[in-house]
């Protein structure tokens, strides 16, 4: 009885300690609808050229996934968002950016970012 005991206050002991690190988590500074509609911005669409022109969100510049690492020095010194359809390439640029000191947010889908330009366009007129 007393060895359950024991388990039992370890296990809540480290539940408790890993509700604590979350809890005090760096909230990002910026939100990402701040971000998208700043004017210091840079949109990228990460999917292919194919996807891009089938629909992207406004003002939205097309690097693909694939040709990012070979880009980076346009992006250098500029605050970059980036997005795909599901939010899979956009995490992984999101990997490339940071990996190279690239100021990053994830927009996760195009659908997403075009949404928020539409709500900010919204609230301005």
């Amino acid at each position: 009885m007393a060895f359950k005991t024991i388990i039992t206050a370890v296990c809540i002991g480290i539940m408790l300690s890993a509700c604590k690190s979350i809890a005090i988590a760096k909230q990002p500074e910026n939100s990402i609808t701040d971000v998208v509609n700043s004017t210091d911005v840079v949109l990228i669409d990460v999917r292919v050229p194919e996807q891009y022109w089938e629909g992207t969100a406004y003002n939205a510049v097309n690097i693909p996934l694939k040709e990012l690492p070979n880009r980076l020095s346009e992006l250098k010194g500029k605050k970059v968002v980036v997005f795909c359809n599901k939010g899979i390439q956009a995490d992984q640029a999101m990997q490339i950016l940071e990996k190279n000191r690239i100021e990053a947010y994830d927009g996760t889908t195009w659908k997403n970012v075009q949404a928020i330009q539409h709500l900010n366009n919204t609230k301005n007129h």
